[in-house]
């Protein structure tokens, strides 16, 4: 059957086969992520009769594979709603269901004890979703290493090497020492002519090779070895030109200035202009350097044969030897030319294999190592036993994005279950959405999948996402154009391998609205010119006038003219219904601009750039400087004077005139100096971002939270870096560095988003995929980047094989745009299907260069529209042709000055919001969330703020009413509790011993502070608790230890713990298993940590060798000492979650002892556990404290949890 005539299942989720192998269709829109979850619904039921599968499964059981983390937990919170919602429909005998698949199960289950039944193993299911196998397709390679360790030849413990760039740097040099060393040295110096000489530029030059094991390593290829033996003579033959023309060179230079200007040279190929620089070639060739290509191009013009002369010059052709030996020269080097692309294929076949052998005696790993190591596993002599044993344990496999796989992955999954019976493999994607090749995704792979599939289709034919205009815009244009022009997709295959099918559509329940009309699907922007336009003249304007249109619709919507009606409603439209997507941050800066200038704010949501390459972190550079170096007037001036600290002119001379205001000011850069050297660089930052109102003032400018959040990273970077480093001044040094350079690219000196509330979104095409949008903008979408044979590697494919050219020709790179433009199609395709109600598209005759002649043809769009191409002045003809009532064509909008004017803001009081009964507590919080909450209430920053929050205690009834003159009555919440952590801080900075031996001054201050809060009644109350406290003994593993008695101690530890991609939920699993795991206590919620966790430990102190975490709680328990039970206080710790902050101070504390110990630390040794102290039950039965002591595998387990180990 071929592929035009095949003819495709429409899904239903409630008939879909569940066992063999299918493949689904999934145009954008269509409910995939339902269907997902719909069929695992159907697995976890064991529904479907004869096209079930041949038993119920449990979501360990079922893998599901995509390419993102962040894809991996939506997926997991989608499947684990939708079993809890069919579990609670199950349950309830009298329900009924909205959704037709849950519809058709109740009527599929109807008896009451099946239904029931039913119930309990779908909840059992939604409850087990935390260990259900949705991982990304290197979690599940690296899980199946593993835990099939012998299978698969793999060692139980490997550590992941994110980045390879320094083991192959060493391969190359390996390579050079073992293979180039040996090269004659005619060789050697051709490699250096040719930008070769070096390890650093041989492995740049194979780099796009490695992977693709195109050579053997143990032999170099025969061109090669050729060109070995050939070079000597060459070279020989090289050296004498060189002598020859440099002894001759001035007399030849003469002839060539008298040939010049007795007109004997050709003028076409001596032109008076290039022949001073033709003979500072001829220079560099007497003096023995190195040429390029095109510098033998210019010899040859002076060699014997390629000199050309007039009729006139015919007579006084030059006799000099170096010109006859020049022609053997050249005829020489067509046959010694290196062989670059094959000498490159060896260079990276052996680097690969290198870089393979040192991470298997290293036990490392990389990430495409996770899966060339489970394919070639499953290939090797072992591989039918691993392949049978991960069947056993996932006997059905799902793969999402399938068609972003890659030669690597589909053998994986074809090796585990094509042609397997008693399995399931369900391969889930749309080929018009494969747009990551440059990532390695390989569309040619999908097709090859779909091939071996023929029969096994279905499609998704419904559109749920997009109104019903937007629907049919698409439909209407791709059909158009796939009829008319014929293979839209370009795929150039026998039968158009994925012609482009109509969807139907579902339609929204709300309408756009602007000036009461509804708006067309998709609006084409189109003007006729006579000259076509460059990309920066289109770009320029194409930005103007969008920003134009968007500020027009926006202070439209401010009158009540633009917005979406559901029925009587209508809801004006907001900045962040709009995206605007883009190809690249040159286009993304270009409209950011023009909708700044009309006060219309944005937010990049693709920006790689490095934080250093900003200039906040030049003038932190300022700030740092300054505070370092305070007795420097002049570091203190620049800093003062620097944009980020945003302060005006008038307030700088004032503060310059007024001695006194400078004295102050230079006392406060000696503070900051003196908190950098106690507490680290970023509280002081912190600090002093606070002192000058940085927050505030930086609120004022359309970019403030750009700025502030580039300057709160960078302080958090620079505290990671500090840990490494030695004093201020290396510091300095490194940041002054690194922004001098802009060298530093890791992860987390990307730049982070600062907001997106209430903002135009602009994002690249490639990242809104999966991805919606009200309304969408693609004002550049007529740019375009050709293949290029100049700048190669050039990549395309040839029989359906990867193809990589370092050395391409015209045909080369004929086939290389002809792929860039088909996956310029489909990103064409992934772009308009973000819109939910409409898409605007910018038209115009784009050139590449300064031509007259459009190249549209070259464009997806305008190979979308117009074929093979359209005249400058014919565009809007030819739209017009097709426009219809979902699809419009207009000029667009006249640029303007009109600036976006949001109406005034008030206030309204609300009723203050009650927490949910377990909410989870903040103890993971964004920098400058924080910041920005502190500075909007005008409060001062709480070094505590970080930690878990202790919820208000419950009310008592007038029976239940503490004894006055008791620590009991002492008010409750969370002021009272925070002044007696203050008063014990203030102890312990004072030492607790000469505290209680000298209390004068600390009473007198201990009153001022009670006064000041009209506490002062309790005054004696305090004072006894305090001295009551310090004394008691607070029981540990082996006796105890009071307060006083503590020889070693730091309070307000701060610590910053590094979390990369951690789970929540599987962070709580653990602690629930080895922490009092048969009490109750509330759940996390599901979430995942990626960043740092910031907190202050009350207390660390050592004792008899080990080393304790201490933290002070006020919680009211009861009314007397009776209440503070070990069992009451340690069921106030699990309600609250006390014990997730302990177990984290102690992952702190156990990281910072096997740092400063090294070798010699030992958890069971030196760790000794946490006290948790509360403060209002010291002297009950317990001496209200819990003491624990985790297991040290816990603490181990999260440690590498948060290092990314897991």
């Amino acid at each position: 059957m071929s592929e035009q005539s095949e003819v495709q299942e429409p899904l239903l989720p409630i008939t879909f086969p569940l066992h063999g192998t299918q493949l689904i269709e999934a145009s954008a829109g269509t409910g995939k992520t339902f269907t997902l979850a719909a069929l695992y619904l159907r697995l976890v039921l064991g529904h479907g009769e004869e096209r079930a599968f041949q038993r119920p499964l449990l979501p360990p059981e079922i893998l599901v594979v995509t390419f993102t983390e962040a894809a991996t937990e939506e997926l997991r919170e989608r499947i684990r709603d939708r079993l809890a919602d069919a579990a609670r429909t199950f349950a309830d005998p009298d329900a009924t269901a909205d959704d037709p698949v849950l519809a058709q199960l109740l009527a599929d289950y109807a008896e009451p004890e099946l239904r029931q039944q039913s119930a309990q193993r779908l909840d059992a299911a939604a409850q087990w979703m935390d260990e259900a196998a949705i991982y990304t397709i290197h979690g599940f390679c690296n899980r199946m290493l593993k835990q099939h360790a012998f299978d698969s030849g793999s060692l139980f413990s490997l550590e992941l090497q994110e980045d390879a760039s320094e083991e192959q740097l060493q391969a190359a040099r390996d390579y050079w020492r073992n293979i180039i060393s040996r090269f004659p040295v005619s060789a050697a110096n051709q490699l250096q002519s040719e930008g070769l000489g070096n390890p650093d530029t041989l492995l740049k030059e194979a780099r796009p090779l490695l992977g693709l094991k195109e050579a053997d390593p143990d032999a170099l290829p025969d061109s090669v070895q050729k060109w070995l033996t050939e070079t000597d003579p060459q070279a020989e033959l090289d050296r004498l030109a060189r002598q020859q023309l440099a002894d001759a060179l001035p007399d030849f230079v003469y002839w060539v200035r008298g040939a010049q200007d007795n007109k004997w040279l050709n003028g076409n190929s001596y032109r008076a202009k290039s022949v001073p620089a033709m003979l500072k070639v001829l220079k560099r060739y007497a003096n023995g350097e190195g040429l390029r290509e095109k510098d033998y191009d210019t010899l040859f013009k002076f060699s014997e044969d390629g000199l050309k002369l007039t009729k006139s010059g015919q007579e006084h052709r030059p006799n000099f030897d170096f010109c006859k030996t020049l022609d053997r020269v050249m005829a020489g080097r067509a046959n010694t030319r290196l062989p670059r692309t094959d000498l490159l294929a060896h260079v990276a076949a052996w680097i690969d294999r290198r870089v393979d052998q040192v991470r298997r005696q290293t036990a490392t790993l990389g990430f495409d190592d996770m899966l060339t190591r489970l394919r070639d596993a499953l290939g090797g002599a072992n591989g039918e036993r691993l392949a049978a044993v991960i069947r056993e344990q996932f006997p059905v496999a799902l793969i999402d994005e399938f068609q972003d796989t890659d030669p690597v992955q589909y053998g994986i999954f074809s090796a585990l279950y094509e042609n397997q019976p008693d399995t399931g493999w369900f391969m889930i994607g749309d080929p018009k959405q494969a747009i990551y090749a440059f990532r390695g995704a390989d569309v040619f792979t999908y097709l090859k999948a779909r091939k071996a599939t023929e029969g096994n289709h279905h499609t998704l034919g419904k559109n749920f996402r997009s109104a019903h205009a937007m629907v049919t815009a698409v439909n209407e244009l791709f059909t158009y154009s796939d009829e008319t022009f014929g293979d839209v997709f370009r795929m150039q295959q026998t039968g158009n391998p994925f012609p482009f099918k109509k969807v139907a559509s579902q339609g929204r329940k709300e309408a756009l609205e602007i000036d009461g009309k509804k708006k067309a699907g998709i609006t084409l922007w189109v003007e006729d010119r006579d000259k076509a336009v460059s990309a920066g003249q289109y770009r320029a304007q194409m930005a103007e006038r969008c920003a134009t249109e968007i500020t027009h619709l926006l202070n439209g919507a401010e009158k009540g003219e633009t917005g979406f009606r559901k029925g009587d409603q209508f809801r004006p439209l907001h900045p962040n219904d709009i995206a605007i997507l883009v190809r690249d941050r040159t286009e993304a800066r270009a409209i950011r601009d023009a909708l700044m200038a009309r006060s219309v704010r944005s937010v990049y949501l693709s920006d790689q750039d490095s934080v250093f390459a900003q200039p906040e972190a030049a003038d932190l550079l300022l700030i740092l400087q300054a505070c370092a170096h305070p007795e420097s007037d002049s570091r203190v001036r620049t800093a003062l004077a620097c944009a980020s600290l945003d302060m005006a002119y008038v307030e700088l001379d004032a503060i310059n005139q007024d001695e006194v205001r400078w004295e102050h000011m230079v006392e406060q850069f000696h503070a900051y100096r003196q908190q950098w050297q106690q507490q680290g660089v970023l509280p002081m930052l912190r600090n002093l971002l606070m002192d000058f109102h940085v927050p505030v003032r930086l609120s004022q400018s359309l970019d403030g939270e750009r700025a502030l959040t580039n300057l709160l990273h960078l302080a958090e970077l620079l505290q990671q870096v500090a840990t490494q480093l030695d004093g201020e001044q290396a510091l300095i040094r490194y940041l002054d560095e690194t922004v001098e350079q802009q060298n530093n690219s890791s992860k987390e000196s990307i730049l982070r988003l600062e907001s997106d509330d209430d903002r135009v979104k602009v994002i690249t095409i490639h990242k809104s995929k999966g991805l919606e949008y009200p309304l969408v903008y693609l004002p550049f979408i007529c740019s375009f980047r050709p293949a290029d044979k100049s700048k190669p590697p050039l990549r395309f494919h040839d029989d359906d094989r990867l193809h990589v050219s370092l050395e391409p020709d015209a045909d080369d790179e004929r086939k290389a745009d002809e792929e860039r433009l088909a996956e310029d199609m489909r990103l064409l395709y992934v772009a308009l299907t973000r819109a939910c109600h409409t898409c605007t598209l910018g038209i115009a005759p784009y050139v590449k260069g300064n031509g007259k002649v459009n190249q549209l043809e070259r464009s997806a769009v305008g190979r979308l529209l117009f074929g093979e191409g359209v005249e400058n002045e014919k565009l809007t003809r030819a739209l017009l042709a097709i426009s219809s009532d979902a699809v419009t064509v207009t000029a667009p909008p006249e640029s303007n000055d009109e600036h976006y004017l949001p109406a005034e803001q008030t206030l309204t009081l609300l009723p203050a919001q009650l927490p949910p009964k377990h909410s989870r507590q903040p103890w993971w919080i964004a920098s400058y969330s924080a910041l920005k909450q502190v500075q909007e209430t005008l409060a001062p920053a709480d070094p505590r703020s970080d930690q878990l929050a202790e919820q208000p205690d419950q009310d008592t009834t007038p029976e239940q009413q503490p004894l006055p003159g008791t620590i009991h009555a002492f008010p409750r919440g969370a002021a009272p509790g925070t002044l007696l952590h203050d008063f014990l801080e203030q102890a312990a900075n004072q030492n607790f011993v000469a505290t209680l031996e000298a209390p004068e001054d600390f009473e007198i201050a201990l009153d001022e502070k009670l006064q000041a809060r009209g506490w002062q009644d309790f005054s004696a109350v305090i004072r006894q608790w305090w001295k009551s406290t310090l004394r008691t003994g607070l029981p540990l593993a082996q006796g105890q230890v009071s307060l006083h008695q503590m020889q070693q101690y730091v309070p307000e530890m701060e610590f910053m713990l590094p979390a990369h991609q951690v789970s929540v939920a599987e962070l709580d699993q653990q602690i629930r298993q080895h922490i009092h795991p048969t009490l109750p206590r509330p759940r996390l919620e599901a979430d995942t940590l990626n960043g740092m966790l910031k907190g202050f430990i009350d207390l660390v102190f050592e004792h008899e060798g080990k080393y304790y975490v201490l933290d002070y709680k006020s919680n009211w328990l009861g009314v007397d000492d009776s209440a503070y039970t070990a069992d009451a206080m340690t069921r106030a710790i699990l309600d609250k979650r006390y014990e997730v902050q302990y177990v984290l101070y102690l992952l702190a504390l156990h990281r910072l002892l096997k740092n400063r110990l090294g070798e010699h630390y030992d958890p069971e040794l030196h760790l000794g556990g946490a006290v948790y102290v509360f403060l209002r039950g010291m002297q009950g039965p317990a001496a209200g404290t819990v003491f624990d002591r985790p297991d040290t595998a816990l603490i181990e387990s999260l440690d590498a949890m948060f290092g990314g180990e897991e």
